[in-house]
């Protein structure tokens, strides 16, 4: 594979540099926060060898690539010539829930090697311990231990340099924030005031007698405040004396406040959490699970299992163990290889045996993407099929008390991390978990797939149509006409652009609505027979923010031609200096022979807008 190539031609589908507000990595996707993700052409980026699909979660634009991530974001870094001080701050452009998951992600997703690692070195001392290769009093147990626990220990001067990154605050001073926490003096006032019964004290302020080693969530908070005292600071500080000023008045007003206020919370709250699960556990280990394995696929598809991923982080801090997150996770991602095994044992298709085959193997290792937007989001049998197992497989692992103990991505190659507490009885049941995920998967999906089941747009509706029609009344404008390049290019597919008179976007198709962005200036469309439309209604009216829009369908919904999608207030459009003309998209243009727009120079709802010509 030519990394440099590929990263090339994936800059240019996103919309280029300038589209580009920041761009990182996990263990298999691009990730990239864009200016507009209307400019970017999914479909191309899909079709490019070395991409395994795409998808925008929490914010994020996502380039799904597999095991040469690494290789490909160097590539894109030089190609694309990016600096950390190239980022540009869009958090106020996304809701609360979308911001909170992709800070989440920001701050987990960088940490999860550490963990790993350290919960692996855990896990060969568990095995060195079980066959008494060791003892739990000699040198060699010791020196082991304190390289595992090292990871652990450590982690709030990790996560506050994360988080510090997330936050846009500087790095180091996150990361010697959790340093003050971990500092030794600190931790032995803490013990001696334990000891003694008395507290401590910072010039009359009460300092609550906490150890923060460990720990989770007080220094991800500490580093949010600090991320506000540093831009005061910094607000504050004459430009003579910022150099010194400015770290100085962060540090030591973050210090006192973490100390004295955040920290504590934030203690509290991470003790409150692990009690929660706990105390669920107990109630019924099954429930969790259960429902992790079974709707794992939409989760990740949506990037909210970094919400489970930061509650299990907690959980092996404060209980030493994971209940929530690996057990349910571990049944579905294997539950997904099996599901795929059994596709390509049944599948005709050379092709999709190939893909199959070898996304069933990945997944069964632990790295599902290949397996989830190749097979498993394809074809229902095989959504059904590891949706069935997971279930399953998540409730015997709930059942039979299996604890994760280091974490990692779930699947065969992370399955030691089931080893801890001096025992094997967790790896045995996350192996019994495990083999009966994959055979309930394949042969559920084995039963019900069927190779006229792959299209699943094709079973809502049976009628066909090579034609757009207009979505909205108004003034036909050849797309090479629009003001931005982006459209007027023909880069994000042939088309035409209406400058409308009315105010409700209707369907120009009979099919699916895909997607309805966040703000509704942009809608997704696909007809039955594949056609894929897209309707982006203004230019840069994304920066509206939604005001004016109002969204009257749904993604998933059933649509034919007319049916309402959105109603726009274009007064307001007009009023904030932007333009509202609409340019209606073929995105997929290059798998037909040619895109004829309407020679009307008026259209109404529902007249023909675009004749598609089949090769």
């Amino acid at each position: 594979m030519d990394y440099r190539q590929l990263a090339t031609q994936i800059l240019q589908g996103v919309g280029g540099k300038e589209n580009v507000n920041s761009v990182t990595h996990c263990a298999t996707r691009l990730r990239f926060e864009l200016k507009d993700t209307a400019q970017a052409s999914t479909d191309t980026i899909k079709s490019l060898a070395g991409v395994v699909g795409v998808v925008q979660s929490g914010g994020q634009y996502q380039v799904i690539i597999g095991s040469d991530v690494g290789n490909v974001y160097r590539e894109l870094i030089q190609v694309g010539d990016f600096k950390e001080e190239d980022k540009v701050d869009t958090v106020h452009k996304q809701s609360l829930g979308v911001r909170l998951m992709a800070s989440i992600s920001g701050i987990f997703t960088p940490i999860l090697p550490v963990i790993t690692a350290a919960g692996m070195i855990k896990a060969v001392l568990s095995i060195l311990v079980v066959f008494h290769l060791v003892e739990n009093t000699d040198q060699n147990y010791q020196i082991l231990n304190f390289i595992g626990d090292a990871g652990f220990y450590f982690l709030p001067i990790f996560l506050g340099g994360t988080a510090a990154r997330q936050f846009k605050t500087n790095p180091y001073l996150g990361m010697l924030m959790g340093a003050m926490l971990l500092h030794p003096t600190f931790t032995t006032m803490v013990m001696e005031a334990k000891e003694s019964g008395g507290g401590i004290a910072l010039f009359g302020l009460p300092i609550t007698v906490a150890s923060y080693s460990s720990t989770v969530i007080p220094v991800i908070l500490a580093v949010l405040f600090m991320s506000y005292a540093e831009r005061l600071a910094d607000k504050i500080s004459p430009k003579a004396i910022k150099f010194f000023s400015v770290p100085l008045l962060t540090m030591l007003t973050t210090s006192i406040v973490t100390f004295v206020v955040v920290g504590p919370i934030g203690a509290i709250v991470g003790q409150w959490l692990g009690t929660f699960f706990q105390l669920l556990e107990n109630f019924g280990p099954w429930v969790v699970p259960t429902v992790v394995g079974i709707f794992s696929p939409f989760l990740v598809m949506t990037g909210t299992h970094y919400g489970l991923v930061s509650i299990g982080i907690n959980n092996r801090m404060t209980l030493g163990y994971d209940t929530v997150a690996q057990p349910g996770m571990l049944a579905s991602n294997v539950a997904q290889g099996g599901a795929a095994l059994a596709i390509a044992m049944k599948t005709k298709d050379a092709n999709k045996k190939a893909l199959a085959s070898s996304a069933g193997l990945t997944a069964i290792f632990g790295i599902t993407e290949p397996a989830l937007y190749g097979i498993t989001l394809q074809n229902k049998a095989a959504l059904y099929g590891s949706m069935i197992a997971g279930g399953i497989g998540g409730f015997f692992l709930g059942i039979m008390n299996a604890r994760n103990f280091a974490g990692g991505s779930p699947g065969l190659l992370t399955i030691a991390s089931y080893i801890g507490g001096d025992t094997f009885y967790y790896f045995y049941v996350a192996i019994a978990g495990l083999i009966l995920s994959v055979i309930i998967a394949f042969i559920a999906t084995f039963i019900l797939y069927k190779e006229s089941t792959d299209v699943e747009v094709a079973d809502i509706v049976a009628t066909t149509t090579d034609t757009i029609a207009a979505p909205v009344k108004g003034k036909v404008v050849a797309l090479s006409e629009v003001s931005n390049p982006t459209f007027a290019s023909g880069m994000l597919g042939q088309g035409v652009a209406i400058i409308p008179e009315e105010s409700v976007i209707s369907s120009p198709i009979v099919g699916e609505v895909v997607t309805i962005f966040e703000t509704k200036h942009a809608i997704g469309l696909k007809t039955v027979d594949g056609v894929e439309v897209l309707i982006h209604i203004g230019l840069d009216t994304i920066n509206l923010k939604g005001e004016g829009f109002k969204q009257l369908a749904q993604p998933g919904q059933t649509v034919t031609v007319g049916t309402p999608l959105v109603e726009v207030d274009f007064n307001k459009v007009d009023a904030k200096g932007y333009e509202r003309i609409t340019p209606v998209i073929i995105t997929n243009s290059a798998d037909f022979k040619a895109i004829l727009p309407t020679e009307n120079q008026e259209v109404f709802v529902g007249e023909v807008l675009l004749t598609i010509e089949r090769v």
